[in-house]
């Protein structure tokens, strides 16, 4: 799965879905409905490496700015992050415990359209398979309802399984996001029973959802 280049057909647009967020424990990201592409490109999947941290910084800006609700942090304080900081940052991502996939663009600008992360949780729950999260997910506008989002889903199951060893992967899904449960649903993920306050509006849940890996 990771190196698949996926192929961006033209696509008209669709006025009538309008959530494109979805939101995941301690970090939340968005994917959304089909928007008009502005040319045909591809993208390929790989891991992140501490050598991408510019790229990183250039997708993390795009993310916060496309939809501030859906991250915990604002895009007031990704900005006034020093070089030093997205290095370290970038570092994080793709060291021990963590995988993190980039959807590239297959073009000198190498743009990242698209990242999802899996990490495992710390602690981990005594007596239970170990556990892994998904993090920082984010599909760029051009590529939504493409099957980017599946296509990365699918590449950190297996990543969370094969590299981290991890037995379940978790994730926390907004209350009202119909369009995320179903989507997460379709790839095997149930609701556990469990949720939290929603962290940007404490009035609302975050739903837990999991999946075991084979």
């Amino acid at each position: 799965m990771v190196g698949r280049a996926l192929k961006t057909p033209k696509l008209r647009a669709n006025p009538t879905l309008k959530d494109g967020r979805a939101s995941w424990r301690t970090t939340h990201g968005s994917w959304a409905e089909p928007l008009p592409s502005a040319g045909a490109s591809t993208a390929g999947i790989r891991r992140l490496t501490a050598g991408d941290w510019q790229q990183l910084k250039a997708v993390r800006l795009e993310m916060l700015a496309d939809t501030p609700m859906a991250y915990i942090e604002s895009l007031d304080a990704a900005r006034r992050q020093t070089d030093a900081q997205w290095q370290e940052r970038a570092k994080a991502m793709s060291g021990d415990g963590s995988v993190t996939l980039i959807a590239e663009e297959n073009n000198p600008a190498r743009r990242i359209r698209g990242l999802m992360r899996v990490a495992l949780t710390h602690p981990q729950k005594l007596g239970n398979s170990l556990h892994a999260v998904l993090i920082s997910v984010y599909v760029a506008p051009e590529y939504r309802g493409l099957g980017l989002a599946d296509e990365l889903l699918v590449a950190c199951c297996d990543a969370a399984a094969h590299d981290l060893g991890a037995h379940v992967l978790e994730l926390g899904v907004h209350e009202d996001n119909a369009r995320a449960l179903s989507f997460y649903q379709r790839h095997g993920f149930s609701l556990t029973g469990e949720s939290k306050p929603f962290p940007q509006d404490k009035t609302k849940r975050e739903l837990t959802m999991e999946r075991r890996l084979a």
